[in-house]
């Protein structure tokens, strides 16, 4: 195994994870204050779910968005 390999692999999945989801949830933000749904100065609860095939990785990460 390339050690170097692994850790760019692993770099560009989490860099194109970490742009994607805060694209989302941004989106998901102004929808929802848009609509009414949200107020603008809640937390919110957020969980990632974790799966790599292949190997035996199955983690979950809680963690609070804030609004204000």
């Amino acid at each position: 195994m390339n050690e170097e390999a692994l850790n760019l692999s692993v770099r560009k999945f989490l860099k194109k994870v970490g742009i994607t989801a805060q694209r989302e949830i941004e989106a998901a933000v102004r929808e929802g204050i848009e609509s009414g749904k949200l107020t603008g100065n809640e937390s919110l609860k957020a969980v990632v779910k974790l799966e790599v095939e292949g190997v035996d990785v199955a983690h979950q990460i809680d963690g609070e968005i804030t609004l204000e």
